[in-house]
């Protein structure tokens, strides 16, 4: 092949330009579907790399809400006194700290999941809202995980949970949705301001005392709480000892005003990352 045939056949060939989209629409599912398997793959790298070369592995999933109970339980339980409802005061507690522990492993990884991949970023394209997507799917495995040590408390406490135990699975979402929304924006900062990553600790830790976790819903005056219920782990929360531990009835206002504030969030985290992610590979 002589060298005028073979420029003639390079220029034959298609070239593809990779632009930023101009759209307005947050997210493109069809693109997300096509890279299904790179979301798999991210994820599993993440559960190996999370597990790998410690002493404990998985029983670290259990290690950190369960010593938290115990502290909450001297601390708060016998101590302070706060109320629990009724109930068990470790139970009461462990049922508030597994979707709590989901939604703050998920939130931390997601914030720094654009900066953690900064090699992968630059050199190849993809969605990357896949990123801190898979960050946030991790902490699943967790939460599963720990459900296990739940399981024998309300068997130990003789507590059986009813139909609405079913619904377990929606307000897990909910936490992870939440964590998303958050992880979106606090992620796209991050890649800009690096400071975001020193600043989440104290931001977790402050929401922790936010969210009804270490005391009831009960103690917040009634005319407070749709404000207080703009939080949106109120309603995770509050959703989730329902379902498991039997109380008089659905927290209907609280999970609808935090559903509401999550949507909120979500959109506008979505919209942001989308509208900031054509500038990541050249300043991550």
């Amino acid at each position: 092949m002589t060298t005028s045939t073979r420029a003639g056949a390079l220029d034959e060939l298609p070239v593809y330009a990779i632009a930023p989209s101009r759209r307005w629409v947050p997210i493109d599912l069809g693109e997300l579907w096509a890279y299904r398997e790179l979301l798999y793959f991210l994820v599993w790298r993440e559960v190996k790399v999370r597990y790998k070369q410690t002493a404990l592995g998985v029983a670290w999933a259990v290690i950190q809400p369960l010593f938290a109970m115990v502290v909450f339980s001297v601390f708060f339980g016998r101590f302070g006194k706060m109320p629990s409802d009724g109930l068990p005061y470790p139970i009461f507690a462990y049922c508030a700290l597994l979707p709590w522990q989901l939604f703050a492993f998920a939130l931390a990884e997601a914030s720094n999941s654009v900066v953690q991949n900064q090699r992968l970023i630059t050199k190849v394209y993809f969605p990357r809202l896949i990123i801190p997507i898979s960050a946030v799917a991790v902490g699943v495995v967790d939460f599963a995980i720990s459900c296990v040590v739940l399981a024998g408390l309300m068997a130990y406490y003789r507590i059986t949970p009813g139909v609405a135990v079913w619904t377990i699975p929606i307000w897990a979402l909910l936490a992870v949705v939440t964590a998303l929304a958050v992880g979106l924006w606090l992620s796209a900062l991050n890649v800009r301001y690096r400071d975001i990553r020193y600043t989440l600790p104290f931001l977790t830790q402050i929401w922790l005392f936010a969210t009804p976790v270490a005391y009831s819903l009960s103690i917040v005056p009634q005319g407070w709480r749709p404000w207080y219920a703009l939080n949106p782990m109120v309603g995770v929360v509050e959703a989730f000892r329902w379902a498991l531990l039997g109380k008089a009835g659905p927290p209907g206002l609280p999970v609808a005003i935090s559903a509401v504030t999550v949507a909120v969030l979500l959109a506008g985290g979505l919209v942001y990352f989308r509208r900031t992610e054509r500038t990541f590979a050249d300043i991550v």
